[in-house]
């Protein structure tokens, strides 16, 4: 396999291992606002990468545990206050490692406690959802919810007619979505939204074929995928773009390997991890969404990805 298509699984899974172990740089510190979703980017990236078991298993859910408020929302490290984003990571952290039972033992109804946190932010008027108490509203949360509730076995908690309602109203005359009614389509938030219809079980109501176009054409000639129309690539739409192209059965609609020869070409071969682009700097955020690009892609040493 010529250098430039091969994937350095060992490196990557070393970079992972790596990340809890540098408290002695400011970037570090910098960055504890991102604590627990980065441990659930870097699990997620492990397991897709077939090395799973390389962080602890239990020093990972105690630390998820940490961050778990009375209220039944998730901060970003402990100390940090309860939002959706977290809350999300929390539960995804919890069903990745199969612990929701643990999580009942350690934290009485802590299913349920986590449900009504999360219930208590969709807005009654319009159906949407905001990150946190505070009120700040966007597609994003909506989808959060979404996923963590259907995760919990508690979507029933939320009126989801509602939400997917507000999603229809965000709809562009491109066939995409963005943040609220009237904003721009973005890849993000075309994935919240897409993802959330297809967890309410309501992908009827997108308009496929157009949305599919639009979403094709944010492939550049390098290969790499944007995220609307004059920006610079960045490896982190292998995810946003493909997965939503997955879920409206239209993956085939980019050119995979020119994608794929990209993805690669962000990686560190040497110290591993993934940048957003070739040359720069790399982090765990872009990390997962390479490998999970490269996971929908079928590349050979990542598994398979379910695009929701």
């Amino acid at each position: 396999m010529p250098a430039e298509m091969r994937l350095f699984v060992d490196e990557h899974v070393r970079y992972i291992q790596s990340l809890d172990t540098r408290k002695d740089e400011l970037e570090y510190w910098l960055t504890e606002h991102l604590r627990l979703n980065g441990l659930y980017w870097g699990l997620t990236a492990l397991h897709l990468l077939g090395h799973g078991d390389a962080l602890s298993r239990q020093d990972v859910i105690d630390f998820a545990l940490s961050c778990l408020h009375d209220c039944g929302g998730f901060g970003a490290a402990p100390g940090h206050d309860a939002h959706m984003l977290y809350t999300v990571s929390g539960v995804q952290i919890l069903a990745t490692l199969d612990a929701f039972d643990e999580l009942e033992k350690r934290v009485p109804d802590g299913r349920q406690k986590i449900g009504r946190y999360i219930a208590r932010l969709q807005d009654a008027e319009t159906g949407t959802f905001a990150g946190d108490e505070w009120g700040e509203q966007d597609t994003r949360f909506l989808y959060g919810a979404f996923n963590a509730l259907s995760l919990l076995g508690l979507l029933h908690l939320v009126d989801v007619d509602k939400a997917v309602a507000y999603i229809e109203s965000c709809v562009n005359f491109d066939g995409g979505y963005g943040t609220s009614p009237g904003a721009e389509t973005h890849s993000g938030q075309v994935f919240t939204c897409v993802s959330a219809l297809a967890i309410a079980g309501r992908l009827d109501v997108v308009e496929r074929d157009k949305l599919a176009a639009w979403l094709s054409e944010r492939q550049l000639k390098n290969g790499g995928l944007n995220g609307r129309p004059e920006k610079q690539e960045d490896v982190c739409y292998s995810w946003w773009v493909m997965s939503s192209l997955a879920t409206l059965d239209k993956l085939h609609w980019i050119d995979g390997e020119k994608l794929a020869a990209f993805i690669l070409n962000c990686q560190d071969p040497e110290h591993g991890g993934f940048s957003d682009r070739p040359g720069d700097m790399v982090d765990v955020f872009h990390t997962v969404f390479a490998v999970a690009g490269l996971g929908l892609l079928k590349y050979p040493g990542v598994l398979e990805v379910d695009p929701v």
